[in-house]
């Protein structure tokens, strides 16, 4: 399966889900977006290794884990974001260790966080990219003017809940969808994204 490598372009709150961050990562080389909804401390650990000029007295989990590793020269290879499951991104860490490749299962949240720690790559495969990811240049090309009215009260919302999309049937959460990508708005795409796929897994 081919691997695309991503890098990290923005991580911002999300008014939607409260204590959660969205998590924007880009494909290298390409158009395509893949915004990932986070959690509270894995988002500031992020930001927090993203600024070398913060600094912090005592080591957070991943930089204990960072520490622990050197210590025992352990490099972490690169991460792959591997799976999609009813809206959830698995991840796996790709260790060296004693000239032998060790595989371990990780929360894409603590993966990419150590990844930036490492200095390693992040990767995803492109079935995965083709079903969460996002093109705002194709957005554009799509959309349907017609699809502006009804959609209008939800964009314009500052902040929409869960209810709001249960209610709505698959076609209206595409356009909706497509709506937000073309705004740029990848912290609510990515939450009505995620509700999609788990309508599709049932």
């Amino acid at each position: 399966m081919k691997l695309i490598r991503l890098e990290i372009k923005a991580l911002s709150y999300t008014e939607t889900q409260t204590g959660a961050y969205a998590m924007l990562l880009n494909e290298v080389g390409g158009d395509r977006k893949l915004p990932i909804i986070i959690g509270g401390f894995e988002a500031q650990s992020i930001a927090i290794a993203l600024d070398q000029e913060i600094k912090t007295k005592r080591p957070l989990t991943h930089d204990l884990f960072k520490n622990l590793s050197s210590e025992f020269k352990i490099s972490l290879q690169q991460i792959i974001i591997n799976k999609l499951e009813d809206g959830v991104f698995h991840s796996n860490l790709f260790f060296k260790f004693n000239n032998s490749e060790k595989i371990i299962d990780a929360r894409t949240s603590d993966a990419v966080a150590l990844a930036i720690r490492f200095d390693a790559p992040i990767f995803t495969y492109e079935s995965i990219l083709k079903i969460a990811g996002f093109n705002s240049v194709e957005s554009e090309k799509n959309k349907n003017d017609s699809d502006k009215d009804w959609s209008e009260n939800l964009i314009n919302k500052k902040q929409f809940s869960l209810e709001d999309l249960k209610n709505l049937p698959p076609s209206k959460l595409k356009s909706l969808l497509k709506r937000f990508v073309k705004l740029e708005n990848y912290e609510k795409a990515a939450i009505i994204r995620d509700e999609i796929l788990k309508r599709e897994s049932k």
